[in-house]
């Protein structure tokens, strides 16, 4: 029978406990009322992605997972308006209730039923959402309601659609800042697909110049050719023990004298962060996004005296991401550089290793294109 009369389809399949996904058959989502189903031609994937697999996160295992996700409209459930099969779509992956002060004031991420779709639970109702749609995107269709799509322009890619995801956390970061026009912005862990999001992203925003922290020098020259404004590296693997002697702070320092406006984190652990800091000017601002589980090193006089102000901040919401898609659609920014891997399905658990290990560089945003067969009984 044809694809749209298809019963299964190809999924890969999270279980809890394993390290890897299992390719199943499973059966082809049919919409509800106020729902469409996508063929995905495109889903990310992410370091964030597998954390939450393996943490746990996601209580409805197992499951299909992924949260970026792309595609093309394949079905639509009764009472779906101003959308039509075949339109090309994002699905947003934030599942909230759309009606509290946090999801009216553009904080959807602090809605109490916040739940990010094939991922992980964040509020303390995020589960009762997902329970409506315990499914991801890695796998040949998804039913999602329609309020989550966004129609994609023509000219964007699937693949960089599905990564608006990403795309759309380095520009909440980038507007978190409140960094002045020209300033200079420290990128913690910059070598991985957030910094070079934010590289892309960052002239856009009016900044000057970044300075990048990464491990490696090669990896450091990479991500900053992306950005198309003046960059500085500070490579942490030629600082020995900077961990334990402000050694980053002493880089940053010889880089930029004043301090710099704002430092961007996405460093996973290590005292990064604290150190960056310290390398503000009075009155910086400093954003973390990263799942660091230490606590700063930095004393609250510091900051204080400084009036220096931390920023925490988990994902994107509705508003950035359809920033992000507009400068793609003006052709103010570029991301199809950072489209770095892409996979098909049948192969995810290579995708896997690809986004675990980072061995091959530059390994920035990897996607998962699924391949819908013509027939399937």
């Amino acid at each position: 029978m044809s694809v749209a009369q298809a019963t299964e389809m190809l999924a890969a399949i999270a279980h809890p406990g394993e390290q890897e996904l299992r390719l199943e058959r499973v059966p082809t989502p049919r919409p509800q009322v106020g729902e469409v189903v996508v063929r995905v031609l495109a889903a990310g994937l992410t370091p964030g992605l597998i954390e939450f697999w393996r943490l746990g996160r996601n209580p409805l295992l197992p499951r299909t997972i992924g949260h970026e996700i792309a595609g093309t409209v394949h079905a639509l459930g009764p009472g779906v308006r101003g959308i039509a099969i075949g339109d090309s779509v994002r699905v947003h992956a934030n599942l909230t209730c759309r009606r509290c002060e946090h999801c009216l004031s553009d904080r959807e991420q602090l809605c109490a039923s916040c739940a990010m779709i094939g991922a992980a639970v964040f509020g303390p109702r995020g589960g009762e959402l997902m329970a409506l749609y315990p499914d991801g995107g890695l796998a040949e269709f998804i039913r999602v309601p329609e309020w989550l799509l966004d129609r994609m322009p023509e000219g964007i890619q699937p693949a960089v659609a599905a990564k608006v995801h990403d795309l759309a956390n380095a520009w909440r970061a980038l507007k978190l800042t409140g960094a002045r026009p020209g300033a200079t912005v420290i990128v913690t862990a910059a070598t991985g697909a957030m910094g070079a999001s934010i590289a892309i992203l960052a002239p856009v925003a009016g900044i000057g110049r970044l300075v990048l922290v990464g491990r490696d020098r090669a990896r450091l020259d990479a991500v900053g050719r992306l950005a198309g404004i003046p960059v500085a590296h500070v490579a942490l693997g030629e600082l020995g023990a900077w961990q334990d002697e402000d050694g980053l702070t002493r880089a940053l320092l010889d880089r930029v004298p004043d301090g710099a406006d704002a430092a961007i984190d996405f460093l996973p652990e290590g005292p990064g962060l604290s150190q960056a800091i310290l390398a503000l000017r009075p009155g910086g601002v400093a954003v973390t996004m990263a799942p660091n589980r230490q606590p700063p090193r930095v004393a609250i006089a510091a900051l204080m005296s400084r009036c220096v102000t931390l920023i925490g901040s988990r994902n994107c919401t509705r508003s950035d991401a359809r920033q992000v898609v507009a400068l793609l659609d003006q052709g103010l920014a570029d991301a199809s550089p950072l489209i770095t891997h892409r996979v098909p399905l049948t192969d995810v658990n290579r995708a896997l290793e690809i986004v675990r290990d980072r061995r091959e560089q530059p390994t920035w945003m990897c996607v998962v294109e699924p391949q819908p067969q013509e027939v399937i009984t």
